[in-house]
């Protein structure tokens, strides 16, 4: 007896649809992927999970004309990151000048271990040219939100805590001043070799050491209402946002922090960076094909 299928037509298209996209990816995966062959040693990174975190923003607020703590949100970090264990070596640095690609610093650090020091933004996002360049990935500065959520327990929430207490400027001004003191004391800007200031719990090393970190993220100025509400935004991409053991907006091109170039409070001790790997999407596409297909 002849049995005959009876597909309706949406379910008939859906189908021819799924197995198109099947057979192409398939495709796809199996032909060679023509990456150089890299000549440095691949820097060991982390992968830190999806997830959400309750981040204090970035950026410069005011209310009423008078500056206020950033508000917190949640944010969703939908895909995982994979990010650099430890910070950009002199050494790791010195191979991209050596082949012409990174600008010579003014002072090159002693030993080979230690985080670079005295890069400016520029000088880290022409290493991350270069890197992608020789490694076939693409690694790229992180973004403030990225970086505080690969610091984890490590990131430091350093708002003042005053605006929903008093309209007094004078006690924001004096906390400001203690503040700025008790960092100054505690300054110990001689950088050590990576890996000393230890690992999180995502097994990121040097979160928040000595050695400052620069973001992809420009400086914003946010204004807001009585109700918290924002009325104005402006963005600098002059300025960036750098994280360490506070936060603080540098200019693009300030190698050296104790130089100028800091907006506001106490510049870092050092400049460094480590970078962020990207996904490609031949790396999601196994994912995204098993959301589709039916279980």
């Amino acid at each position: 007896m002849a049995t005959t299928l009876h597909l309706s037509l949406p379910r008939l298209t859906t189908s021819l649809g799924l197995l198109f996209m099947v057979g192409a990816a398939a495709l796809l995966l199996a032909a060679p992927v023509q990456r150089p062959a890299p000549t440095l040693p691949l820097p060991q990174t982390a992968i830190v999970p999806a997830g959400t975190l309750l981040h204090r923003l970035d950026g410069e607020y005011s209310r009423a004309g008078q500056p206020v703590d950033a508000p917190r949100a949640t944010i969703r970090l939908s895909q995982p990151l994979e990010i650099m264990r430890y910070q950009v070596t002199a050494a790791d640095y010195a191979r991209c000048v050596s082949a012409g690609a990174c600008k010579r610093l003014d002072a090159p650090a002693a030993r080979g271990d230690l985080p670079v020091t005295g890069v400016s933004h520029i000088d880290a996002t022409d290493y991350a040219r270069w890197l992608s360049q020789e490694t076939g990935a693409r690694w790229r500065l992180p973004t403030d939100a990225e970086w505080a959520h690969a610091a984890g327990t490590r990131f430091v929430d350093d708002a003042r805590g005053l605006d929903g207490t008093s309209t007094n400027p004078a006690l924001r001004w004096l906390a400001d001043y203690d503040r700025e003191a008790n960092r100054k004391a505690a300054s110990d800007p001689a950088p050590r070799p990576v890996g000393s200031f230890g690992a999180n719990e995502h097994g990121v090393h040097d979160m928040a050491g000595n050695v400052w970190e620069w973001t992809q993220s420009c400086l914003r100025r946010v204004s807001l209402d009585a109700a918290g509400r924002t009325i104005g935004e402006t963005s600098n991409c002059g300025i960036y946002v750098v994280e360490g053991q506070h936060r603080a907006m540098m200019t693009l091109f300030v190698r050296n922090p104790k130089s100028g170039g800091c907006s506001v409070g106490t510049p870092p001790d050092n400049l460094g960076f480590r970078l962020v790997r990207e996904t490609g999407w031949r790396d999601r596409l196994p994912a995204g094909l098993r959301r589709l297909l039916p279980a």
